[in-house]
């Protein structure tokens, strides 16, 4: 009764009809304004799983998650299995449910990651067959078609063939008999075609009369010519209303025959759209995971939570912008006392923290900053609010005392429950989803069952553990037994639940905190300048009094005021001067935290600026060494060609010495044409003192010098707000010197050895210097490659041709793992092009 009692009290109703809106089918909708709250850990946290799989799922699609076509067939189900005969839009709603929960199967069968999504429609059998055969027998309008029998086309034909006789022989009396008829017009009374005849001619056209106009000058005659023609038309009709009848029997018998595994198809489309409605509206409150902790090890953690009514308030009923509260609570703490002015948001925190843990448990997101932790209670106990009640003849105290009483009696019945043998909790999958199908067959349209959702296999049941929230504890009576009650009953929930918040405004709950360390002081902040709430917690200081100052600032008389004071005593006044004292001394700590803050956020600022810099730098010289790659390509390219036209004249004819020299002489002046000077280094002789401002070129920034530069050439600058650390080959002084490196001892230099002859005779391809791998596969190709490779000195020529390219690439992996090549390209295109590969041996 309690339970129901805390759920009535936090309006939590209000926020199921909320999440009854994001619902895409009835029986969503109908399952979310009823849900239940789990009993066990496990089964919220497979919910939460749930939730979480849909909301990534969400994410993945362009159009989200889809139930078109799934509609409520429960109470079709009931009638069919009882022999009733489904009606034609009925049969239709079964095979539009078919195919839509077809695709959402289709639709997670697509994301196999998804584990739990995955296994709740694994087993779901969508009968395609009998859904054709119901698109085959009813058309879109429900409506049997003339294709669902034989004998149902027959009689359609002849009842055309009918309506068309009857309608020429009408049309031939409408030509005769013209000057008799009201209007030249053929209609239809109780089945029965009608021709308007004018009163005063009824004898004109002799019939049966079927009908009269309001003002007796029409009578609605069916010619007696006519009449046989409608006596069959009718018998044809009837014959077609019981074959229709046959047809939607047969249909209906097999809807029956497979009603279990439709019904299961109903219970996980309502779960699937219960789980979308759960991330949808998670998405709309901008909530994020709860995750459920040890509440002996860990803090609970709720930054800038907010109240879910109030935020839905503020989007669809021009409510106020929404204050968050930030709780964190440590693991010893069994009690927090909320204290300060009324309309403070006392109250609102206390609500807020219930639907938090509720809405945990259901597997919905919580309104909070990441990381949102908090643990799993088994019961959510509230008194909140006046239990005033004069038929019963309860004054505000009695009506508090008796559900305070059931909330202990609540207390102690988990208590004993948790030291007992704990029994396993929930059940199997398939035995939730038989509870859903149950569920949905009950349910149909009736609203006052809950929902409850299908669990995987749970494990025992924690410690028991209990949150409760009592507002305005011990008030309604004289303060002195108030308080007197309020304290033991507050030291009996700290022995008793796992934690409990209560708001107060007697000023001897303050003083627990410091007998008891389990216990915690809160208050609301209130600003005396605008007499006004700020709807923030603060943490650790009590709330204080601040009727005097209202008073005060209201106008009241200042003797009257200090009367007051006088009957208060000093001590009041001084332990409310100690608490505006740490207040202050909070405010000023909060500045002083957000011009940190502002600080750190104008330094990560200025480091990005200089990251951005430094990476235009970058891509800069990349681009500069580049260019310039491809320049000295392009020189090569040119100068390989004009060596080739040397050697192609030494090949042409017979050469002797002096050919040789001159084709030397030659290749020099390419090489004097080609490869670039080296420049002489400047001279460097700056040396950065500290004071100076110089430049770093690769950031682009001047900087002043903190430090005189250490042995390894390294020192401190600052530019802005940044400090670093730079070298001495890093920066240069405002006119551009180089610093000057620092003089290190040295080791004795070896002799260094002489260079190399330098080889100025061009290369020439032989036959010696050539192989031809063409026609042979990869690993045979390597073995004569690499016995080619160890009989020539600077160069090789390879012909692989072209093909597939599987051996020229063999080839060109081959030559990039060989300790003798240096490097390797294509031959020019005179030479054989690309394929022909020259690699170069290392000299």
């Amino acid at each position: 009764m309690i339970q129901s009692e805390t759920l009535e009290l936090l309006e939590w109703s209000r926020l199921c009809q909320h999440l009854s809106t994001f619902a895409a089918t009835k029986l969503g909708a109908i399952a979310s304004r009823n849900i239940a709250i789990p009993s066990s850990q496990a089964e919220s946290e497979y919910l939460l799983e749930q939730t979480k799989q849909v909301y990534e799922l969400e994410n993945r699609l362009d159009n989200g998650i889809s139930f078109e076509g799934i509609q409520d067939f429960g109470d079709s189900l009931e009638r069919a299995e009882l022999k009733g005969i489904l009606a034609g839009d009925e049969l239709l709603a079964i095979a539009t449910t078919l195919a839509g929960i077809r695709n959402l199967r289709r639709l997670i069968d697509n994301h196999p990651d998804l584990e739990v999504l995955t296994e709740l429609v694994a087993d779901l059998r969508t009968y395609p067959e009998l859904e054709k055969e119901i698109h085959r027998c009813i058309d879109e309008r429900g409506q049997v078609t003339d294709r669902a029998s034989e004998k149902l086309g027959d009689i359609r034909n002849s009842l055309r063939q009918n309506r068309s006789q009857i309608t020429k022989k009408l049309q031939n009396i409408i030509q005769v008999k013209a000057n008799a008829l009201q209007e030249t017009i053929i209609t239809q009374r109780s089945d029965r075609f009608v021709i308007p005849v004018k009163a005063p001619h009824k004898d004109a056209i002799p019939g049966i009369v079927h009908d009269t106009s309001t003002s007796g000058a029409t009578l609605y005659v069916e010619p007696n010519s006519v009449v046989p023609m409608g006596n069959q038309l009718r018998q044809l009709l009837r014959r077609e209303q019981v074959e229709e009848e046959a047809i939607r029997r047969n249909l209906s018998e097999q809807v029956a025959e497979v009603k279990p595994d439709l019904e299961k198809l109903l219970a996980v489309a309502t779960i699937l759209d219960l789980a979308t409605a759960k991330a949808r509206y998670s998405f709309w409150l901008k909530a994020n995971p709860p995750r459920f902790i040890n509440p002996v090890e860990e803090n609970i953690t709720l930054r800038e939570l907010r109240h879910p009514l109030l935020i839905w308030q503020q989007h669809h009923e021009e409510g106020h912008p929404v204050v968050p509260v930030n709780l964190v609570i440590n693991p010893y703490i069994r009690v927090v006392t909320i204290t300060g002015p009324n309309t403070g948001g006392k109250t609102v925190t206390l609500k807020t923290l219930g639907f938090a843990t509720l809405m945990a448990k259901i597997g919905l997101f919580v309104p909070a900053r990441e990381p949102v932790e908090l643990p799993w209670f088994d019961q959510i106990l509230a008194d909140i609010g006046d239990e005033q009640s004069l038929e019963q003849s309860l004054s505000t105290f009695s009506g508090h005392i008796r559900r305070i009483s059931r909330i202990l009696d609540a207390v102690s019945t988990v208590e004993e429950e948790g030291q007992g043998d704990k029994e396993t909790r929930g059940g199997h999958f398939r035995a939730g989803v038989q509870s859903v199908e149950e569920s949905v067959r009950r349910q149909g349209d009736k609203e006052e069952e809950h929902f409850t959702s299908p669990s995987p296999p749970l494990s025992p049941s924690p410690t028991p553990s209990s949150l409760v929230l009592l507002d305005e504890v011990g008030a309604g009576t004289d303060p002195v037994e108030g308080s007197a009650l309020a304290i033991a009953l507050l030291r009996y929930l700290a022995d008793n639940s796992m934690l409990t918040i209560a708001t107060t405004h007697f000023g001897e709950l303050k003083a627990l905190k410091y007998q008891d360390e389990r216990f915690e002081n809160a208050s609301v902040e209130f600003d005396e300048a605008t007499l006004s709430p700020t709807y923030r917690l603060l943490w650790g200081i009590p709330g204080r009094s601040n009727a005097l100052a209202i008073a005060s600032r209201l106008g009241l008389k200042a003797e009257v005021v200090e009367k007051a004071k006088d009957e208060m005593g000093g001590a009041t006044d001084e332990v409310n001067q100690v608490i505006a004292g740490l207040e202050a001394q909070r405010r000023r700590q909060e500045e002083k935290a957000a011009q940190a803050q502002d600080l750190l956020q104008q330094a990560e600022r200025f480091y990005k600026e200089v990251s951005a810099k430094a990476t235009d730098l970058e891509e800069r010289e990349k681009s500069l060494r580049a260019s310039q790659e491809i320049a000295v390509q392009q020189a090569i390219a040119s100068a390989k060609g004009e060596i080739a036209a040397v050697i192609k004249r030494l090949q042409q004819g017979n050469p002797t010495a002096q050919d040789a020299k001159k084709a030397t002489d030659n290749i020099n002046k390419l090489a004097d044409r080609f490869i670039p000077k080296t420049e002489p280094k400047q001279k460097v002789g700056f040396m950065p003192k500290v004071g100076e401002r110089i430049r770093i070129p690769k950031l682009g920034q001047t900087a002043e010098v903190l430090t005189a530069p250490d042995e390894d050439g390294e020192f401190n600058v600052r530019f802005g707000i940044m400090k670093m650390t730079v070298k001495l080959e890093d920066v240069e002084s405002l006119s551009g010197e180089k610093a000057e490196s620092p003089a290190k001892a040295k080791p004795a230099a070896k002799p260094a050895p002489p260079p190399p002859p330098v080889e100025n005779t061009p290369l020439i391809r032989t036959s010696r210097n050539t192989v031809d791998l063409r026609g042979r596969r990869v690993a045979d190709s390597e073995l004569i490659l690499d016995k080619a490779i160890s009989e020539v000195d600077r160069a090789i020529w390879i012909i692989h041709g072209h093909g597939t390219g599987k051996l020229r690439q063999g080839v060109h992996v081959f030559l990039k793992q060989h300790p003798r090549i240096s490097n390797y390209e294509a031959a020019p295109q005179n030479d054989g092009g690309t394929g022909v590969t020259i690699a170069y041996i290392k000299q």
